[in-house]
């Protein structure tokens, strides 16, 4: 590699990475927060779906683990990650439809059913794989209504 070459690519990359920030900060923190708690919500259900699914081993522990950070993220006041003015057509980098906005007591109800769904999945999440797979597939069907309705497909 040249000279020039190698300036160009650290040129490109710390514009890059300077660059990213930038971009995060155009997305409105209640915005990212969000987006961060479906991240950590996607990965503890990867975990127990894995698992129900055959393509990871069945591990109490984990699978425990999983569920029980589920039943926490439930818990959290959801107030502050929905303010109006943060969905798709009013800004990017989400997929939050305007009719949440519209719906809001539905979208609550189905927020307090993913938790009791989350809650049914910790009961039974360490006691074996068979008792775990039936409530992994509640805990899929709240996220799936949610999406469904109020989520914009990829």
């Amino acid at each position: 590699m040249t000279a020039r070459s190698t300036l160009l690519t650290i040129g490109l990359v710390a514009s890059t990475v300077i660059g990213l920030p930038a971009l995060a900060q155009d997305v409105p923190a209640a915005v990212q927060a969000r987006q961060g708690q479906f991240q950590i919500m996607a990965l503890n259900i990867g975990v127990v779906g894995n698992m129900a699914r055959g393509n990871t081993e069945y591990d109490a522990e984990a699978a425990q683990a999983a569920a029980d950070n589920l039943v926490a993220i439930s818990m959290l006041d959801q107030s502050f990650h929905w303010p109006e003015g943060t969905d798709n057509m009013s800004i990017d980098g989400t997929r939050a439809l305007p009719a949440i906005w519209e719906n809001l007591p539905d979208v609550v109800a189905k927020w307090q059913a993913f938790g009791a769904a989350a809650q049914g999945l910790a009961e039974v999440a360490g006691t074996g794989l068979e008792p775990m797979r039936a409530a992994v597939g509640a805990v899929g069907g709240t996220c799936g209504a949610c999406h469904d309705a109020y989520r914009q497909p990829m």
